[in-house]
């Protein structure tokens, strides 16, 4: 099918100057690109054709944190992120996903992020590898839909660190830190195209730098990128990405930093810091990406509060330690009087703690309370609250930590290597609005209503320079012979709607979405079609559909 989009003001991902044109999408691709009005359904047999006026036509939105492992497969429609303009994810985050794995991993990790991504009994786990999960999301369905959008992948290094060694603490052997390298290299010549760690979450936080800088040189040389969850975006955060730039510079591995920001009372107004540090590794030759949501709170799991020791060896064993009143005793010394390494060296404040969603619905009265409230209304002490709620929720729970401060966020999003990252969590009761609202959000409230960056600025920095450091190959820009993963907004309308309160809601402005040729959105409306496809590391280095190295 051809289709015509005539009189789009086209931005086209590259951060060069917007004009008004005509693009000819025939199938897949984009193959024509002309002055405004040069192009007619007649000359180019168009089947359709699209009046843009009035609004702008820019490359697909790239999420560079995205956390859709699994509602890709067990929710398809997808429409939080097609309803914002998303056509590519990048998958596999904070170290923690579902491939490579054995089956006794693969239930340790299931229960493990069930507050991330929920955890289904009644759902095919039909992968183990990276490429069989690759192969999972690019197979049809009966009516010859794939995923709703493309999506790359990382090898999880918290996954693997326990594919080969456990849940447990200890450093790694040579010979399981060879296993490792040799996981981490299998799960890129199957299609990754990096790796991801979460380290402060366990079991990848028991990691040294010494292990960590073994696996980025294995990742370095296949011309992959390491993007970290650091040590800390509390207290201590700025040694913790001085440890991951030192990872980069040392091994040669390029390093995409996680939901980069500066969170917690101690950091409030110090993102010049971080961004000085940046600065002075890029001016050495450190390559070096980021990405941000632009939201002040975070979003993670209540389990993910508790010192490293005491989550150790898994769910079960975790549950143990809250029941045995001596080992309780010492997380809530951790957790209250020295700071938790799980909440980032910072002692737990109560009232920044909002339950997002259980999995144990008899609690579900708890979602949208924090910790303190739910504390005051049962006459209870929040650490009591907080671990009843773990261990009747079996640590799946789900929450909202309200740290973040809003001079960090803007600072570092005006940054010369930022990308876009939603880090959605898509499963709760009140999952974070980030989900929904993330690109929309840069696009009105901070270009538009700030005019904290150009559009043709924001644009780029949601397409252009994220496939530029997943290496994609003839994507995430609009130009001819490039796949046609494409988006036609409103530049005077577009906005996030979705609010902590009701986070399920569609941005507005957002017209089109095409993903691969085909409208996902069609006049705002979703059309049910699933044209996204896996995108695979390749022998040439770069990623793009088929078949992996």
């Amino acid at each position: 099918m051809k289709t015509l989009i005539s009189n789009a003001t086209l931005v086209d991902g590259t951060g060069g100057p917007r004009r008004t044109a005509d693009v000819l999408v025939d199938c897949t691709a984009v193959t024509k690109i002309a002055d405004a009005g040069s192009l007619t359904a007649a000359d180019t047999r168009a089947d359709r054709v699209i009046d843009a006026t009035g609004l702008v036509l820019s490359p697909g939105f790239i999420d560079m944190h995205a956390h859709s492992d699994l509602q890709l497969l067990v929710n398809p429609d997808h429409y939080a992120k097609l309803s914002q303009g998303v056509t590519t994810e990048l998958l596999g985050q904070d170290g923690l996903s579902y491939a490579p794995v054995d089956d006794a991993t693969l239930a340790g990790i299931r229960q493990k992020i069930a507050g991330w991504n929920d955890n289904p009994d009644d759902f095919d786990w039909n992968w183990r590898t990276v490429g069989e999960y690759l192969d999972r999301l690019d197979s049809e369905d009966e009516n010859g839909a794939r995923i709703a959008t493309n999506a790359a992948y990382l090898v999880p290094q918290g996954t693997v660190r326990a594919l080969v060694m456990g849940f447990g603490e200890g450093a790694a052997s040579p010979d399981q830190l060879e296993q490792m390298q040799q996981v981490i290299r299998a799960g890129m010549a199957e299609g990754a195209i990096g790796m991801s760690s979460g380290l402060t979450y366990t079991p990848g936080m028991y990691a040294t730098t010494e292990e960590l800088g073994a696996l980025c040189s294995a990742v370095g040389e296949l011309g992959g990128f390491y993007a970290p969850h650091h040590r800390s975006y509390g207290k201590g955060a700025l040694g913790a990405y001085a440890e991951m730039i030192g990872l980069s510079r040392d091994t040669g591995c390029a390093l995409h930093l996680s939901h980069a920001t500066m969170n917690f009372a101690e950091n409030k107004g110090r993102a010049g810091e971080l961004l000085d540090l940046i600065d002075e590794a890029l001016d050495a030759g450190v390559d070096i990406t980021l990405d941000t949501y632009p939201y002040l709170p975070g979003a993670t799991t209540l389990s993910a509060i508790l010192p490293s020791w005491a989550s150790a060896g898994g769910t079960d064993a975790t549950l143990e330690r809250l029941r045995d009143p001596e080992a309780k005793a010492r997380i809530r010394e951790n957790v209250e009087i020295y700071g938790s390494d799980g909440c980032h060296g910072v002692v737990a404040e109560w009232d920044t703690l909002e339950i997002s969603g259980v999995q144990n619905q008899e609690l579900a009265g708890y979602v949208g309370k924090t910790i303190a409230q739910i504390a005051l209304d049962e006459g209870l002490e929040p650490f009591e609250v907080f671990t009843q709620i773990l261990l009747d929720d079996r640590c799946g729970t789900g929450i909202l930590q309200h740290v973040g401060h809003e001079e960090n966020v803007q600072a570092i999003m005006v940054h010369r290597t930022h990308t876009g990252g939603s880090d959605g969590l898509l499963v709760g009761g009140k999952p974070h609005p980030r989900a929904w609202g993330t690109f929309p959000r840069y696009l009105g409230h901070y270009c538009r209503e700030l005019g904290l960056m150009s559009l043709e600025e924001t644009v780029h920095h949601l397409t252009g320079r994220p496939a530029e450091r997943l290496k994609l190959d003839q994507r995430g820009l609009v130009r001819e012979g490039y796949a046609a993963d494409l988006v036609l907004f409103d530049p005077a309308t577009v906005s996030d709607t979705a609010t902590f309160e009701n986070p399920r809601q569609a941005a507005a402005g957002i017209h089109y979405v095409f993903v691969n040729g085909t409208a996902a959105i069609d006049g705002g409306q979703p059309t049910g079609a699933r044209t996204g496809r896996a995108l695979r590391r390749q022998a040439d280095g770069l990623t793009r559909t088929g078949t992996s190295a």
